[in-house]
């Protein structure tokens, strides 16, 4: 009988293959990485081999991932969190004090457990405060030196010591069921669930129908994000977000059947230029897992 040999991933690999999806391109994550298009493509036929499968097809004119890769990925992000974790830890591993944090509602399910957990995990003597509160606040508080760090909505209000970490798409998002054919043959206005103003998404889908001169209302609104998606998944309406926390329940509206809408930067903003080790980590780490 012949034994299988233990197959050991290496996570430059892994690396290269998690960043290439999560950017949608392998272009892209060779320069994220600092690295050739061609040390990427050797990374990506190495964990084929060692695979002993395809994990990229190609669709059209792009790659999707086979089933072997869907399950590579899942694992793959776990030993890469597992490693940066470890890593984060050795290196400071005295690292102390107190980080305020502030950010949007919408990175609230993803980044908390996955970034600050991480990072509580690994620097146990720093305390972290995090408070999720809207655009107009967030600025407010950084700016008289409340929070030390804010991840914001590019509202086009600056402060001193900011740093873009790219665009997120604003998407129309509606309920299921719901179908932009039949709500124009009814002649009846669009219905938004929007928060209450003042909104720079509520903005963009007002201003974006307005242009279009297409009638809507407002069916819904909320000082949540909760309640947003409550109101969207319940039929109320159709919303504007970006994809970022969205739920189960709730779908993204193919293109063409709103009108287009322009992307929205994120921008990370610090109370100070050289803030303490601790926050300095954690606005590291910030920057390394949101930049696009």
């Amino acid at each position: 009988m012949v034994s299988m040999g233990r197959i050991t991933f290496d996570l430059d690999d892994l690396r290269s293959f998690v960043t290439g999806i999560e950017l949608g391109s392998f272009a892209r994550a060779a320069q994220r990485l600092g690295r050739s298009t061609s040390a990427v493509s050797a990374h990506l036929k190495k964990l084929e081999q060692q695979v002993g499968a395809p994990i990229l097809r190609k669709s059209g004119r792009g790659m999707v991932m086979t089933e072997a890769g869907e399950m590579l990925l899942g694992y793959a992000r776990r030993l890469l969190e597992l490693n940066d974790e470890a890593a984060c830890a050795v290196r400071g591993w005295d690292l102390h004090g107190t980080v305020r944090l502030g950010l949007q509602e919408d990175f609230g399910e993803t980044f908390l457990p996955q970034v600050l957990g991480s990072f509580a995990r690994a620097h146990p003597r720093v305390r972290i405060e995090a408070r999720i509160a809207r655009n107009a606040e967030l600025l407010d508080w950084v700016i008289n030196g409340q929070l030390d760090l804010s991840l914001a909505w590019d509202s086009g209000v600056s402060t001193p010591f900011q740093q873009a970490l790219g665009q997120r798409m604003m998407r129309w998002i509606a309920p299921p069921e719901f179908a932009v054919a039949p709500w124009q043959a009814s002649g009846q206005p669009l219905p938004l669930v929007v928060f209450d103003a003042p909104c720079l998404m509520r903005s963009a889908a007002t201003q974006a129908l307005d242009r279009a001169g297409i009638p809507w209302r407002i069916a819904f609104t909320s000082r949540s994000l909760n309640g947003i998606w409550a109101a969207v998944s319940a039929g109320l309406g159709v919303t504007v977000r970006t994809e970022a926390g969205m739920p189960a329940g709730v779908t993204p509206l193919p293109a063409g059947q709103l009108p287009a809408l322009s992307p929205l930067g994120v921008v990370l903003h610090r109370a100070e230029d050289q803030p303490d080790a601790a926050v300095q980590r954690l606005a590291k780490i910030v920057v390394e897992r949101l930049a696009l």
